[in-house]
């Protein structure tokens, strides 16, 4: 009965974690695109202001260009972390199914505990109600 328990608990708790990595994931990927987006619009606000868009002109504003590059870093980074995302969701799933199973294990065992005592107690009813009318 306890160590059923502590492993329903263990089962939970690896759930809860990869819950919260894929959490974390997510909000890594998020970040990343607003900070891209922010960039973008940098970008798009120098190339205005020096009014050169074209990247390769000899006088392209040189903080247009690092931004370019660092957005480009966080775009592949985003990438890169939904590839982390896919696994993190696959773990959270095959975890989950992994409690479930547990959990329906714990069902099955209560259920036949509960019958058990509830045939005992019929039982000592029945001997009661055979002593009452001898």
């Amino acid at each position: 009965m306890k160590s059923r328990e502590t492993l329903l608990r263990l089962k939970r708790f690896q759930v809860d974690e990869k819950r919260r990595r894929v959490s974390q994931i997510e909000m890594m990927i998020a970040e990343f695109h607003r900070m891209a987006t922010d960039l973008d619009r940098e970008i798009q606000s120098e190339e205005t202001r020096a009014g050169i868009s074209d990247p390769a002109h000899f006088a392209y504003p040189t903080y247009a260009k690092a931004a370019l590059g660092r957005r480009d870093n966080l775009r592949q980074s985003a990438d890169n972390l939904k590839g982390q995302l896919d696994e993190a969701k696959a773990e959270l799933q095959e975890a989950f199914e992994d409690m479930k199973k547990v959990e329906i294990l714990d069902d099955r065992e209560r259920a036949s505990e509960r019958a058990a005592e509830t045939a005992r107690d019929q039982a000592v009813m029945d001997s009661i109600g055979l002593r009452t009318r001898a």
